[in-house]
């Protein structure tokens, strides 16, 4: 397993949760995150200005990120998935700032997925440990609903996204399984502040729809 699932069970939130990423890790108390169409982003980018209330998130050089995520050409559909781009990376950078309630991703997280979140950053925390790779996102199927709400599904992509112990810097390297593909179902609302914030979130490891 990669990035973001041997803690959720001791969290409690098996079918709800972030999953871990290096499963199999030697460590028990370490955590085991053509279409010719414009994309929305399909960089990798170490940081991100604030910009419209949001908060700036500044992440390390060995982290990067490849969004497949086709513009919609709507305004909103598109606004969810840039808000869900940066709610990605907030928590990345809580990690390595070893912040289990760093305000950057508390920006984009709340109720339920809030404290979903802060459980699965305390774990790195706990551990000493931070992620470290390349993720890539891709699959998306976002809707927004009246009343100022929304959903998106989306894929992950954690096979050459690691682990990496504070100490000595060792990264843990595992192989790539069909758990290395991760499905996300989220829902979220738009608050007083134009943001598109999480309110649940539930991952599924090795689905189809996910699977090369």
């Amino acid at each position: 397993m990669n990035r973001r699932t041997a803690f959720l069970t001791t969290l409690a939130v098996t079918t709800t949760a972030l999953t871990l990423t290096a499963c199999g890790s030697e460590k028990p108390d370490a955590p085991a995150k053509g279409s010719g169409k414009e994309t929305l982003s399909t960089a990798s980018a170490s940081s991100a200005s604030a910009s419209d209330g949001r908060p700036a998130i500044e992440l390390p050089s060995d982290l990067s990120y490849t969004f497949d995520w086709p513009k919609t050409g709507d305004k909103e559909r598109d606004s969810v998935l840039a808000d869900s781009e940066q709610s990605i990376k907030a928590v990345d950078q809580a990690i390595v700032n070893q912040n289990a309630l760093d305000k950057a991703y508390l920006a984009y997280y709340e109720g339920e997925a809030a404290a979903q979140t802060e459980q699965f950053i305390q774990a790195y925390v706990d551990a000493k440990a931070r992620v470290t790779g390349k993720y890539r996102y891709y699959n998306p199927a976002v809707q927004v609903r009246d009343g100022g709400e929304a959903s998106l599904v989306y894929c992950e992509d954690q096979s050459k996204a690691f682990d990496m112990y504070l100490k000595d810097r060792q990264v843990n390297k595992t192989p790539v399984t069909e758990n290395s593909y991760v499905l996300y179902t989220t829902q979220l609302r738009k608050n007083d502040k134009g943001v598109w914030v999480i309110t649940k979130l539930l991952s599924e490891r090795g689905h189809d729809q996910c699977r090369p």
